[in-house]
């Protein structure tokens, strides 16, 4: 009974780090592979194409990528690289809405910026952190832009925002989309 007791009280009882790394890595993966199953097929990793266009905010023209289908919507600038500031992506809705952004997948740091169907800036959030990780991926925030009703969202590389004085009684202008 003795040995028993001696045997029950010795480390070989306690978790060690690879008893508990190994399956949250497990757990991570797994996590990442269902996010990666959710995109909708058709923007997964293939390319999506985006039609081009040209918007001014500001004092700002900005060569922009379109997103109007549900698949350019949902891929929208994962895995693209840091884009320059006069370089963007805006998002286009048929009616004005509360438009859900998230940062899975995104390389870099964004400025992003809801308008209304008028141009108005109705939300602006700056450096929003891009999810990348599996775990990262697992608990990326979705912004609602404040959740006011927008027709238009903005995506420019972080600094945006500041670098061109971009305030809430800054306006869209679309030149072409």
């Amino acid at each position: 009974m003795h040995w028993f007791l001696t045997r029950l009280g010795t480390p070989a009882f306690v978790a060690t780090r690879a008893q508990i790394l190994i399956p949250l890595a497990i757990t991570a993966v797994i996590i990442g592979v269902a996010g990666v199953l959710t995109i909708p097929s058709d923007s997964k990793f293939a390319d999506v194409k985006f039609p081009k266009g040209t918007v001014r905010i500001g004092n700002v023209t900005l060569a922009v990528q379109v997103a109007e289908t549900d698949a350019q919507r949902s891929r929208g600038l994962m895995f693209q690289n840091q884009i320059p500031y006069d370089q963007g992506m805006i998002f286009v809705m048929q009616n004005q809405q509360v438009i859900p952004i998230w940062m899975q997948n995104m390389q870099f740091p964004l400025d992003i910026i809801w308008f209304d169907s008028d141009g108005n800036i109705v939300h602006i959030s700056k450096f929003v952190q891009p999810c990348k990780t599996a775990l990262e991926t697992a608990i990326c925030p979705v912004d609602k832009g404040g959740n006011r009703p927008a027709r238009y969202v903005l995506e420019v590389t972080a600094g945006f925002v500041d670098k061109f004085n971009i305030t809430s009684s800054s306006k869209l202008k679309i030149i072409s989309i």
